[in-house]
């Protein structure tokens, strides 16, 4: 099983904890490429891929593409607020 966490770069809340235990946390400069970078993790096995929802409102393909896709579970992280 391979785990991933996305979030946008400026965002220094999110996901500190999987970070510090070196966990595979992936910070996007432009939250645009938010689709490329879960394509990119998929095609590199990622079984669970984390993201911010500020981070998943960027993506069309994550309820489009991924809702069905039992080789992915792609889940949204409630925000802290």
């Amino acid at each position: 099983m391979k785990m991933s966490w996305i979030k946008y770069e400026k965002d220094d809340l999110s996901f500190k904890v999987p970070e510090k235990l070196g966990f595979d946390v992936f910070k996007l400069i432009e939250p645009e490429e938010t689709d490329n970078k879960i394509k990119e993790l998929i095609n590199k096995n990622y079984d669970f891929i984390i993201v911010t929802s500020e981070i998943a409102g960027f993506s069309e393909d994550i309820i489009k593409k991924y809702d069905k896709d039992r080789n992915v579970n792609i889940i949204i992280a409630r925000d802290k607020e």
